[in-house]
């Protein structure tokens, strides 16, 4: 039994729920490979429902279903591994979106709304998260521009106006040509927005506002130390959706 009930909940679970719940433990070993659709085809009732009852009784969604279900030894191997990585990409997001500041969102909005110029620096594959950004800002109208060039970065820094803006997205924040940009905009009374994915940098010491994302230590490509960008993209889509309504 993968989701153990209790008296308290099973009286809050209508019938169909309940139907779901004996579905999802009868099945365990078909879960890994099906998604929240599948298992509402199976048990005819809607994804919403399955969703639903899952957190009535007591777990985040489906996602973690399948994460709990990828510690047990009724796996094959490769399930196990692929709902681990599930779990890894539901622990970013979830945890993302905790550490978000709803008031910081706010600010940056006001600040994207009220600048006349948009600076979005990035280096790496971070490159790929500022470029959609700066994009998806030049689409609603912004003069937006990203830039991913070490030594342009450093030297448009060096003589921003005070109604200019600087965004970095910087998954670890270390890297040098990014803090001395922040650094310089800062000195110059520019506001500097940073969206990284760990807090211990020095850029938080030259933001005025500093988004802080969960990065998962599981690096996919370890040649390269490739890691997962979800945390930046996650902030950056939550900035430009409030954008695009407010």
């Amino acid at each position: 039994m993968i989701i153990p009930i209790s008296n308290d909940i099973l009286e809050k679970l209508t019938e169909t729920e309940k139907s779901v719940v004996n579905y999802i433990n009868s099945n365990t070993d078909k879960l890994p490979s099906m998604s929240i659709v599948d298992v509402a085809e199976e048990t005819f009732t809607s994804p919403a429902t399955v969703s639903r009852t899952i957190k009535k009784c007591g777990l985040d969604g489906f996602t973690e279903l399948r994460y709990i279900l990828s510690k047990k030894d009724i796996l094959n191997k490769d399930s196990k591994q692929v709902n681990a990585i599930l779990g890894k990409s539901l622990m970013e997001a979830t945890y993302t979106l905790e550490q978000i500041s709803v008031s910081n969102i706010l600010q940056v909005v006001e600040l994207i709304k009220k600048s006349n110029r948009i600076y979005i620096l990035a280096r790496g594959l971070t490159e790929l998260v500022a470029a959609e950004f700066s994009l998806k800002l030049l689409l609603m109208g912004y003069n937006a521009f990203e830039i991913s060039d070490p030594n342009i970065m450093i030297e448009i820094s060096k003589g921003l106006k005070k109604d200019e803006l600087i965004i970095i997205f910087s998954l670890n924040g270390k890297t040098p040509e990014l803090i001395t940009s922040a650094k310089n905009a800062f000195e110059l009374g520019c506001n500097v927005v940073s969206c990284c994915g760990s807090s211990n940098t020095e850029l938080k010491e030259f933001s005025h506002i500093f988004l802080n994302g969960y990065k998962h230590s599981h690096v996919s490509i370890k040649k390269f130390e490739v890691t997962s960008r979800l945390p930046l993209y996650i902030i950056s889509r939550v900035i430009i959706d409030y954008l695009a309504i407010s």
